[in-house]
């Protein structure tokens, strides 16, 4: 394996890991958001109400992108122990 290889996979890692994050990180940005609004509004400054909202969007975020992140990653690995072990033919 050489050099310019390694560095294509840990690339393709780096990216696959932002791929795999960025639903569930999007989807906490925008409900702490809006949670920060809420409590600027109301003058309510309770830690439960930033967590629990935030929380729900994630496990949100995971049942509604789950499978898509489940198939990209199991492509990721796929690739990379191909990469690593090829199979002989035949």
């Amino acid at each position: 394996m050489s050099e310019g290889e390694v560095v294509r996979i840990a690339q393709t890692c780096i990216v696959t890991a932002l791929k795999l994050s960025l639903p569930v990180l999007l989807f906490g940005l925008v409900a702490g958001v809006l949670v920060s609004l809420f409590q600027a509004a109301t003058q309510i400054q309770e830690f439960t109400l930033t967590f629990v909202p935030k929380l729900l969007a994630m496990v949100v975020a995971v049942v509604i992108f789950g499978p898509w992140m489940l198939a990209t990653a199991v492509n990721f690995m796929v690739n990379i122990l191909t990469r690593v072990h090829p199979i002989a033919p035949g």
